[in-house]
């Protein structure tokens, strides 16, 4: 398959903090590409940097186009979205609003009333047409960890970039949110999953990558990875590798 992103070299500085070195990942379209590693190797750097919502060095190449140095919103117009880790919705809008300004913001150039009816088309999809009506505000942590997602699927994506919406959820929310990401990838959308949860990476990925100081440690199927030597020393630990017979 031909390669939806391609990150050659990303490199992200802050003051002293080197947080990204040099890290080259490529994406396959449809593909579902896990991110994962310690807490501050530089997975929401990566995300934010592939968006455009921070200055990197090195290029970006996304469906062909080089996007390394165009904002946020012209990234997003392109057809590469974006989740957040600590959700924000507008709390005093309703959830239809919410997922209709996802909408609106795409670019295409839609009245307010088509982005609503798309809004509706995408609540009734992730399973939250039943709550279109009440304010974000009102949304449990599981509805809004959904909402992100809808917001993201409003603008119609060719890939989405999650960031850990499985974070604070109970195992059947879990269960919930897989199903929901399985369905989007088997509509063609590439996914790049950040995750914590070992679990998540080996029952949904198809290739998984690790960072460790900024740096990309390994790059492989979960099993593989999961197995490498370098990859238990630097955030597995010893404990799961020998539950899992590592």
């Amino acid at each position: 398959m031909s390669a939806v992103l391609e990150v050659r070299g990303l490199s992200v500085r802050f003051a002293g903090l080197q947080a990204l070195s040099e890290v080259s990942v490529a994406a396959a379209a449809g593909e579902v590409l896990g991110l994962i590693g310690p807490n501050g190797a530089g997975k929401t750097t990566f995300i934010n940097a592939v968006s455009g919502a921070v200055k990197s060095r090195g290029r970006v190449v996304f469906e062909g186009r080089d996007i390394s140095r165009l904002p946020p919103y012209r990234v997003a117009r392109l057809g590469l979205a974006r989740t957040y880790q600590i959700v924000q919705p507008f709390p005093a809008m309703t959830v239809l609003d919410n997922v209709a300004a996802g909408a609106l913001f795409c670019g295409e150039g839609l009245s307010l009333a088509q982005a609503r009816a798309r809004a509706e088309g995408v609540l009734e999809r992730v399973g939250m047409a039943a709550v279109a009506r009440v304010p974000a505000a009102s949304l449990t942590l599981a509805q809004r960890k959904r909402l992100e997602v809808a917001k993201g699927l409003a603008a119609r994506p060719r890939m989405l970039l999650l960031d850990e919406v499985n974070a604070g959820l109970n195992s059947t929310e879990i269960e919930g949110a897989l199903a929901l990401i399985r369905s989007i990838a088997a509509e063609g959308i590439t996914v790049l999953l950040v995750e914590h949860l070992m679990k998540v990476v080996s029952g949904l990925c198809d290739r998984v990558v690790v960072l460790h100081h900024g740096r990309l440690i390994a790059d492989g199927t979960p099993g593989d990875v999961l197995a490498d030597a370098a990859v238990v020393e630097a955030y597995l630990g010893r404990r799961y590798a020998e539950r899992a017979g590592v």
